[in-house]
């Protein structure tokens, strides 16, 4: 059993080395602790104070992508390297290392797909009520949402078992945290958490600038993303509610016309039936997306045979390499 922990980093030579001495390196149930990093494009010295403090695996973005894209890089390095569970935390040394082993056990258990860690949030000190009102709503909402009883969604400690990575597909460009849920709740993956620790705050967050902005985009995620995987359900919302607005004028009309006032509200006739071609187009536009989805389910299943194969072939691509190196010197001693 090998467990990888992935950090992405941007900029944290301060507080890398906190984060990997924090990593423990002999857990029960794994027989392999390794640690890597995925460097976003640092101009600082992260990358060589990640070999100083003896981080196992380095990737690296020569330009700044995001946190999505950096989550998505690792998970597809570690599982290269063999990772049988993945453990992702922050380069800020938020979340405290000490509570891998339990972030990990529901996994080892076999109880659950993917974990993810509970910061409890009420409870941290340096959390703001504003922000931890935020997280109680927008945690109800996620859930809701993607059908899942995650308590935390927005934590970035959580722990994917490697079959569960093979699926998947992280293509929003702002946060992984939303994404990652919502998709499992569709694959009908089993999710679970677990209470973890937070350190003390070192640094603000880098992912968003003001509460504003990051409302806008968990917002944009949330519909992107639940449009994408639950498109007739969301279609036929919104042109139901379309429908029922269009249906108003027509009562409307109804009523002056039975009371004998029926002219001169010819407009609301006309209202009427633009909103109710609307909400029609809606209902087809949410049966061809619906389609569209199956189609995505195919991709998506090809793509996970495809990195099945990909894996396979580098594995046996590296003990073929093996191989011929132990030949080779077996070979040169012989001589």
């Amino acid at each position: 059993m090998k467990l990888i922990v992935q950090i992405p980093c941007l900029n944290e030579e301060h507080t890398l080395p906190g984060t990997v001495a924090d990593i423990p390196r002999n857990i029960p149930g794994v027989d392999k602790v390794e640690v890597l990093i995925v460097d976003d494009g640092s101009t600082d010295r992260t990358v060589e104070v990640a070999r100083e403090v003896g981080v196992d695996h380095i990737v690296r973005h020569r330009n700044t992508k995001g946190l999505a894209p950096a989550f998505r890089t690792g998970i597809d390095a570690c599982l290269r390297r063999g990772a049988d569970i993945i453990v992702n935390t922050d380069g800020d040394n938020q979340y405290c290392g000490a509570d891998i082993p339990a972030l990990i056990q529901p996994i080892l258990r076999g109880e659950a797909d993917i974990v993810v860690g509970d910061r409890q949030t009420q409870s941290v000190p340096h959390f703001s009520a504003f922000k931890k009102l935020l997280q109680k709503y927008g945690s109800a909402v996620v859930r809701r949402v993607s059908r899942t009883t995650v308590p935390d969604a927005v934590s970035g400690f959580r722990a994917i078992s490697r079959e569960a990575a093979l699926q998947l597909n992280i293509v929003s460009p702002f946060s992984y945290t939303i994404e990652m849920l919502i998709q499992a709740g569709r694959k009908k993956m089993a999710v679970a958490a677990v209470p973890i620790r937070t350190n003390a705050k070192t640094r603000d967050s880098r992912l968003f600038k003001s509460i504003p902005q990051f409302l806008e985009r968990s917002l944009t995620t949330m519909v992107r993303m639940y449009s994408m995987y639950r498109p007739l359900k969301f279609f036929v919302a919104i042109g139901a509610v379309i429908t029922f607005f269009g249906m108003l004028p027509i009562v409307r009309f109804v009523y002056f016309y039975a009371t004998g006032d029926g002219e001169g509200h010819i407009q609301s006739l006309v209202l009427a039936g633009a909103l109710l071609v609307i909400g029609l187009m809606t209902f087809l536009i949410g049966l061809v997306a619906d389609l569209i989805g199956f189609n995505r389910q195919l991709m998506e299943m090809t793509l996970e045979k495809v990195r099945r194969i990909e894996l396979e072939m580098g594995i046996l691509e590296a003990d073929k390499t093996a191989v011929d190196e132990a030949m080779r010197k077996e070979r040169k001693k012989a001589e």
